[in-house]
C-alpha cells in the first residue's frame, strides 16, 4: 500500500509499505479521507518524534479485514476511526482526565512503524483495545467520509467549550478564525452562546460571520476591548478562548475578559514561549485560566451526534482537497494558508471520487 512516511523534520516519504498485519482482536480501514490537523503540521515540521512514522488520524473508512476475535463488526461497515481510547480505570480517567491516561497516550491506531495515527496511508490498523472500547463508529447512510472525518475535531473542541462551561446567553471571544476558531464559532452558537471572533486575514473575519459569530473583528483593532465592552454592557466577554497560539491574543483575551470569566488555552504554544503576567491581575479579577488538550471519552457520543445529525456545518469549513502523493503541498498550503484557506483534507491516491460518499 501507499503512505506517506515521515523521514525527519519536513520530510515526507510517498512511498509502498506493507499492509499491516491483522491479530486477532484488531480491525483493518481502508482509510477514504483524512483530516490534516494542525498537531500533524507540527509533528511534521519540527523535532517532536523519531522517524520513522505515518501520522494523520482524523480518519474515516471502510473496514477491509476483520480478526478472528473481533465480533460486532464487519467488512464493509463504513467507521470513523478514533486513534486514542482511555483506560477508564487509572486515577486520571477517575477524574475525567482521559487525555492524560497512559494507555490514551500510547496505544493507538497505525500504518506502520511506530503507532502514530496512520491515518496518511491507504490503511490502517486498529489495535483491539480501540476497537473493544468505542474507537470505531459506524457512519450514518445520509452523512460522507468528510462530514464523518470531523468527529474526532468537534470532541476536541467540544471539550473545550465544556470545560469552559459555557451557558446559554454568555459571551465568548474566539481568537483566530481558522478550522478550529470557526468550529467553535458554531459550537458556541449550538449551546446559546455568543460568538465574538477576531483574525487577521479579512476573508477569516468574513468566514466567521457566515458561520454565525455575532461580530468578527481585525485582531489588530486598538479599540477591540472598547468594541467588547460596548457589546457586553460594559462587562467583557464569558469566556475567550484561544485558538491560536499568540501572546498577543492572550492579552488581548485579558482586557476583554469579564471580571469572573475565564480564559482557556486550545492551541498548542511553541514551548520556547514564556507570558509574563502579574498574578494580582488574576486574583483581583477572578480570572480563570484553563487548559484543553485533545479529545474527551465523555464526549465522544455528543461529537458524533453533532456531527451525523448537521447539528453544525462541518462542510462549510473544507476549503481544499489533496490526494495523499501530495501530503507535503497540503502541509505547505496550510502553513501559508490563502485568503480562502480552511479546513484541508486528504485522500489516498486508490479512492475514487465515486467513493468518497
Amino acid at each position: 500500500m501507499k503512505a506517506q512516511v515521515f523521514r525527519g523534520v519536513k520530510q515526507l516519504s510517498y512511498e509502498d509499505v506493507p499492509v499491516p498485519e491483522l491479530g486477532a482482536d484488531e480491525v483493518l480501514v481502508q482509510v477514504r479521507v483524512v483530516g490534516l490537523c494542525q498537531s500533524d503540521i507540527k509533528k511534521i515540521l519540527y523535532p517532536l518524534y523519531e522517524p520513522p512514522r505515518i501520522f494523520g488520524h482524523e480518519t474515516a473508512g471502510v473496514i477491509a479485514a476483520i480478526g478472528s476475535d473481533v465480533t460486532g463488526w464487519q467488512v464493509g461497515q463504513r467507521v470513523v476511526v478514533l486513534h486514542h481510547i482511555p483506560c477508564m480505570h487509572c486515577a486520571y480517567c477517575l477524574n475525567d482526565n482521559f487525555s492524560m491516561c497512559d494507555v490514551y497516550k500510547n496505544i493507538t491506531t497505525t500504518a506502520g512503524f511506530a503507532p502514530s495515527g496512520g491515518g496518511f496511508a491507504d490503511y490502517v490498523k486498529v489495535p483491539g483495545h480501540i476497537v473493544r472500547h468505542g474507537g470505531l463508529i459506524e457512519i450514518p447512510k445520509d452523512i460522507t467520509f468528510e462530514q464523518a472525518s470531523f468527529v474526532e475535531p468537534t470532541n476536541c473542541c467540544l471539550k473545550a467549550v465544556k470545560k469552559a462551561q459555557i451557558q446559554p446567553g454568555q459571551t465568548v471571544l474566539v481568537t483566530g478564525a481558522g478550522p478550529i476558531g470557526l468550529m467553535f464559532i458554531m459550537l458556541v452558537k449550538y449551546f446559546g452562546g455568543r460568538a465574538i471572533a477576531t483574525d487577521l486575514i479579512p476573508s477569516r473575519i468574513d468566514k466567521a460571520l457566515s458561520v454565525g459569530a455575532e461580530a468578527a473583528f481585525d485582531a489588530r483593532d486598538a479599540d477591540l476591548p472598547a468594541k467588547i465592552q460596548a457589546m457586553t454592557g460594559g462587562m467583557g466577554v464569558d469566556v475567550s478562548l484561544l485558538a491560536v497560539p499568540s501572546e498577543k491574543a492572550f492579552f488581548q483575551a485579558l482586557d476583554c475578559t469579564r471580571k469572573g470569566g475565564k480564559i482557556l488555552f486550545f492551541a498548542e504554544f511553541p514551548d520556547e514561549v514564556e507570558i509574563p503576567i502579574n498574578p494580582n491581575i488574576l486574583y483581583r479579577r477572578e480570572i480563570d485560566l484553563l487548559g484543553s488538550y485533545s479529545s474527551s471519552y465523555r464526549v465522544q457520543s455528543l461529537a458524533a451526534d453533532i456531527v451525523f445529525n448537521r447539528r453544525i456545518d462541518v462542510d462549510a469549513l473544507v476549503s481544499d482537497r489533496y490526494p495523499l502523493s501530495e501530503l507535503s503541498n497540503a502541509v505547505e498550503r496550510a502553513v501559508s494558508p490563502t485568503p480562502d484557506t480552511f479546513k484541508i483534507l486528504i485522500y489516498p491516491d486508490l479512492t475514487s471520487t465515486d467513493s468518497i460518499v
